[in-house]
C-alpha cells in the first residue's frame, strides 16, 4: 500500500524530492505528475503532484524530507586544475568568456531562406574591452 508523504505544485519539485529518496534507497512514486505537466492549471484541483512511498518506508522518508539536505563536498581529485585565463591581446585584461560569433546573421538567413549562409565560429569575447579574439 502506498502512502502520500508530500504534495507539490509542480512536477519538478516532486522529482527533486524523489531523487533525494532514491539516494537513500527508499522506493518512491510520483502520482499525477504527467497530468499536471500537461494541464498545470489542474494542480490545485487535483491536490498537486503526490510523492508516494510504501507504508513501511513512510516514517523514514518523511524524516528524510523534513530534515536539512546535506551535500557531500567534491573531492579535490575530481575538481581538477584551475582553467588558464586567456589574456586579451587588445587591452591585456584576463576576463574573457567563450562566445559564438555569427549566430544572428545565420538565424536571419535561416528564417528567410530556410538554411544559414553565415559561418558560426567559436571565439572569445573580452569582458573589459568587448573585443572578439580567436578561441
Amino acid at each position: 500500500m502506498l502512502v502520500t508523504i508530500a504534495t507539490f505544485s509542480f512536477p519538478h519539485e516532486a522529482h527533486l524530492a524523489k531523487a533525494q529518496l532514491d539516494a537513500f534507497d527508499i522506493p518512491s512514486f510520483i502520482a499525477d505528475g504527467h497530468t499536471i505537466n500537461m494541464y498545470w492549471l489542474f494542480s490545485n484541483a487535483m491536490g498537486g503532484v503526490r510523492l508516494q512511498v510504501p507504508k513501511e518506508f513512510a516514517a523514514q522518508a518523511q524524516e528524510l524530507l523534513d530534515g536539512p539536505v546535506e551535500i557531500a563536498p567534491i573531492p579535490e581529485s575530481e575538481i581538477g586544475p584551475e582553467p588558464e585565463s586567456v589574456v586579451c591581446p587588445n587591452c591585456g585584461g584576463a576576463l574573457s568568456k567563450p562566445y559564438t560569433a555569427g549566430k544572428r546573421p545565420a538565424f536571419i538567413t535561416w528564417l528567410f531562406l530556410g538554411f544559414p549562409l553565415w559561418p558560426i565560429k567559436k571565439v572569445r569575447r573580452c569582458m573589459v574591452c568587448n573585443k572578439i579574439t580567436k578561441a
